[in-house]
């Protein structure tokens, strides 16, 4: 007997505009996910590559990070805007974690102490709030 699959529906996210990224980026209270944004968007960076960063992944000389282990676990350069260099160093100077870019806890001397980085689960919430207490009206996450 055959098996007939249905036809799966291809639905294309919702976009948000780069008005609205500098919106929200503007808008973002708290220093490290205004960081983590600006740095996601400004380099074309997934969630989890983010997340990943180490300190030695930047090299300002260049003006590259190397993302390790990104999809298909292959690793790649990325060019890193001065504007987003500038913000990785004045939120490093709030924890100065000897490894992490992006370490877990809530203040600063739990991050400077921190073994792993901030929750992924906990980054896509916050950013749903500050999308909403910006007023935008798009469905959006860290990805969109």
């Amino acid at each position: 007997m055959d098996i007939i699959k249905p036809p799966q529906r291809k639905v294309l996210p919702d976009i948000i505009t780069p008005q609205e990224v500098e919106y929200i980026i503007n808008n973002t209270r708290e220093l490290r996910y205004q960081t983590y944004i600006l740095t996601v968007y400004s380099m074309g960076l997934r969630l989890s590559e983010a997340l990943n960063l180490k300190v030695g992944d930047i090299d300002s000389n260049r003006m590259k990070v190397h993302i390790r282990q990104g999809k298909g676990k292959k690793d790649r350069f990325v060019t890193l805007p001065k504007f987003t260099l500038y913000a990785l160093r004045r939120y490093w100077t709030t924890h100065h974690h000897r490894e992490l870019l992006f370490p877990g806890g809530k203040t600063p001397e739990q991050r400077c102490e921190a073994v792993k980085s901030m929750s992924q689960g906990g980054l896509q919430t916050s950013f749903k709030v500050i999308v909403q207490s910006c007023g935008i009206s798009v469905i959006a996450m860290a990805h969109t």
